[in-house]
C-alpha cells in the first residue's frame, strides 16, 4: 500500500466534494472552486466526510498514481479552505515591485518596467517594494505564476542581483582574483 495514498482525506466543514463516475472531483469551498478529472486506475469514494483512494492492482505505476491522486486532491481540499502563498524577494539596485490595481508592475533592470496580470484566483500582495507575495487558492496556478515572475530575472551567483524564493539559498561565487 502507498504510504501517502493510504491516507483518507478528511473534509472540513464547509467544504462540498462531488465525484462523477469518471473521476472527475470537484472541490467548492469558502475561496473558490476547483475541478479536475484523475486517472480512472484509482477509485475514490466518499463516505461521511472522508474521501478514500484504492488501487486496482500492484503495479509501479498504479502505485504512483496512488499517491500523486491522493496529494492533487488533498492539495485542492487545502487551497479551497486556506489557500496558498510564495514569497518572492527581489535583490539588486533599483529593483522595485509595485501594485497598479490587481495589476503586479516589476523594475527589474530593463529599459521597461514589466506588468504582470493576475489569473483568476490569483492575487499579488507587495508589503515592500522588494518583496512580493502571491496568493491563491490553486497550488499550481501560485507556483506557475511564481516561477514565471521568478523567470524575469533569476538571481545571479556573483552579487545576488535578481528575483528569488524567501527559502531559496543562492550559492555564491568569488569574484574574479585581485592581480
Amino acid at each position: 500500500m502507498s504510504r501517502i495514498g493510504k491516507l483518507p482525506i478528511t473534509i472540513p466543514a464547509g467544504v462540498t466534494v462531488d465525484i462523477t463516475a469518471d473521476n472527475t472531483v470537484t472541490v467548492k469551498g469558502p475561496k473558490g472552486t476547483l475541478t479536475q478529472t484523475f486517472n480512472k486506475s484509482i477509485t475514490i469514494t466518499k463516505e461521511n466526510n472522508v474521501v478514500h483512494l484504492t488501487r486496482r492492482s500492484e503495479e509501479k505505476r498504479q502505485k504512483a498514481l496512488h499517491g500523486l491522486t491522493r496529494s492533487l486532491l488533498n492539495n485542492m481540499v487545502h487551497g479551497v479552505v486556506t489557500g496558498f502563498e510564495k514569497k518572492l524577494e527581489i535583490n539588486g539596485v533599483g529593483y522595485k515591485a509595485a501594485l497598479e490595481g490587481q495589476k503586479l508592475v516589476l523594475s527589474l533592470g530593463y529599459s521597461h518596467p514589466l506588468e504582470v496580470i493576475p489569473p483568476t484566483g490569483i492575487t499579488f500582495e507587495v508589503p515592500t517594494p522588494t518583496s512580493i507575495i502571491v496568493k491563491g487558492y490553486d497550488k499550481q496556478a501560485v507556483g506557475q505564476i511564481a516561477a514565471q515572475i521568478r523567470e524575469y530575472r533569476k538571481p545571479e551567483p556573483y552579487l545576488g542581483k535578481g528575483v528569488k524564493y524567501s527559502d531559496e539559498i543562492i550559492r555564491r561565487k568569488e569574484g574574479k582574483a585581485g592581480a
